[in-house]
């Protein structure tokens, strides 16, 4: 048997992380939120003099005005294609075929999935300009998540603005009824709309938008001139025989006053990427018609990554990679105690300087082959091939996967990762069991000898586990929640040990965000540092995610372009 340097010390009461990790709703593509809000109004009974009554008279009659003014609905005449018969019936059968059309302004492709353009959607550009005006004028929200980063409004379902309430009568009245006519369907009066600003950086990332009752979703541009190179297109996506994201086929760039629709189904993953211009505002109107949904086959679901036991390494793999404070049996209790309070801790300088230096520059050596990390509405970050790795690169790996690490974990952590570490009552229930026998030799005169049938009820251990890979993160990078992953959450602890940090600041993403399931709110933000071991103990309550890597990563103070990336060791243990 391996003899090891490390002691083991009694483990204490594991806590898993507070509140911890993540929420988010796990139906994807949910953008839009509703914010209600009501008045209260008091009204105060006072005896004033007659000029005060008349003044307070004359200034009710101007807030009557003013308020009927703003509730008055200014009609919105559309593009003449919604009220051209012959249009409607091509646009009918196209649809159901599954072919292209198009006329005038009004254009419509089915691959990948059916969408419909109409340029010039409303007929008066004046009334387009006063749209635009008003939407700039109500409050907007800053939102951001796994999936996205932009600014939204309120629900418009009940703003009283001439323009917006005349549009928003206009798309869920008659041109409700036209669509509904050209999909076969009855759609309902559902009114959902809301109004986003997508500036700099501001991204939404691969989704399909279903969820119960949508049918149709649609966007509505009120942009300046705009060019791809300015980011913030429309990206469609290509699907696998499993329904899964491939690749962008059609980005669609916004243009003034163009309505966009899509028919939300199983395949209709789309995008809108980063908005790369510094000076210009991503100003949409978008939602959905609401109807009965399209079937869904069963959702494809991947295999779990493989799990393995630890590789029969001794100590002597920590003495030669690790910092030797962290050896120490004391610092390591004090690490202990700190890590039970709060499930997450990072360990600083934790490699020794000349070994992460060494493995610094091999990540960079172009011998390491690194694929790509998919399907998008899941994940896009590049990953080692294990076989390609340079030696110091493939040491390391194997110290993470060593069975003296794992030993070190536990004494780190108080978690059962290894079989000389005791599981969390056993030494209290020892004491016990040990006073139990006792007694009860004492009452019998029998033996304090446990028997056979007293061994085989005892629980056999798990053997601990460990998945782990080596990434790249550059622009674009990410990883998303999904339902999948929260239906397989589990109690785990994350490791990861960043390398290529220097320079890397907090606004570029890249940072992973621990939420509580089903909830709004980030619990824990681990920033990536160089050479410091991040530990964090989830429950199954608990999900992650990392922020996307945005644009401003390439960029430097100068305005000259870079390309700036980073690598990580990343593993998950499991007791």
């Amino acid at each position: 048997m391996v003899q090891f340097c490390l002691t083991v010390f009694t483990q204490g009461q594991t806590t898993s992380v507070n509140n911890v990790i993540y929420p988010r709703r796990m139906v994807r593509g949910h953008v839009h939120a509703c914010f209600e809000s009501s008045c209260q109004v008091s009204v105060m009974a006072t005896t004033k003099r007659p000029q005060d009554e008349c003044s307070s008279t004359d200034e009710k009659k101007k807030k009557k005005k003013k308020s009927e003014k703003e509730s008055r609905e200014e009609p919105a005449e559309l593009c003449a294609a919604v009220e051209d018969e012959q249009v409607k019936r091509a646009v009918t059968e196209a649809w159901s075929r599954k072919t292209t059309y198009s006329h005038g302004d009004l254009e419509l492709d089915c691959q990948p999935f059916p969408h419909c353009i109409f340029r010039n959607f409303i007929s008066s550009q004046a009334f387009a300009e006063n749209l635009k005006k008003e939407l700039l004028e109500i409050n907007f929200h800053e939102k951001s998540n796994d999936l996205y980063k932009l600014k939204q409004s309120d629900d418009l379902k009940k703003r009283t603005e001439p323009h917006i309430a005349g549009l928003r009568a206009a798309l869920f009245g008659r041109f409700r009824s036209w669509l509904g006519e050209v999909l076969g369907v009855e759609l309902e009066p559902t009114v959902d709309i809301s109004c986003a600003k997508y500036e700099y950086t501001d991204v939404l990332l691969c989704h399909d938008d279903e969820l119960e009752g949508r049918r149709v979703a649609f966007i509505l541009y009120l942009v300046p001139p705009w060019q791809s190179s300015d980011g913030g297109t429309l990206d469609l996506y290509t699907t696998d025989s499993n329904l899964q994201p491939q690749s962008i086929v059609k980005p669609l760039v916004p243009s003034w006053n163009t309505l966009v629709l899509f028919e939300v189904s199983p395949v209709s993953f789309h995008q809108v990427s980063e908005v790369l211009s510094q000076d210009k505002c991503r100003l949409s109107l978008s939602g959905w018609f609401h109807g009965p949904s399209l079937e869904r086959p069963p959702r494809h679901t991947v295999a779990p990554v493989q799990r393995n036991p630890h590789l029969p390494r001794d100590e002597t793999v920590l003495l030669e990679w690790i910092n030797p404070i962290y050896l120490d049996i004391s610092y390591q209790e004090q690490i202990q105690e700190n890590f039970e309070d709060s499930s997450e801790i990072q360990l600083k300088g934790f490699l020794k300087e000349e070994k992460f230096k060494e493995v610094s520059e091999a990540l960079r050596l172009s011998q390491i082959e690194w694929k790509k990390r998919g399907p998008p509405n899941k994940r896009r970050y590049e990953a080692a091939a294990l076989d390609s790795l340079p030696q110091c690169v493939s040491a390391c790996w194997e110290l993470l996967h060593s069975e003296a690490f794992f030993l070190l974990l536990s004494n780190f952590t108080g978690l059962r990762l290894h079989y000389l570490c005791p599981a969390d009552d056993e030494e209290n229930g020892d004491e016990e069991k040990d006073k139990k026998q006792q007694d009860d030799g004492e009452a019998t005169g029998s033996s304090n000898e446990p028997s056979s049938a007293d061994v085989s009820r005892e629980k056999e251990p798990s053997t601990p586990l460990c998945c782990g890979e080596v990434r790249r993160w550059s622009h674009g990078g990410y990883t998303l929640l999904h339902d999948g992953e929260a239906a397989r959450a589990e109690y785990a602890l994350d490791l990861v040990l960043p390398f290529g940090c220097a320079g890397w600041q907090s606004e570029f993403g890249g940072f992973t965000c621990y939420v509580a399931n089903e909830e709004d709110e980030e619990l824990l933000t681990v920033y990536p540092e160089d050479n410091s071991l991040a530990l964090v103990y989830r429950d199954k309550e608990t999900l992650k995610f990392v922020k996307h890597v945005n644009h401003k990563s390439t960029s430097e103070p100068d305005g000259s372009s870079t390309c700036r990336e980073f690598y990580d060791f990343s593993f998950v243990y499991y007791e």
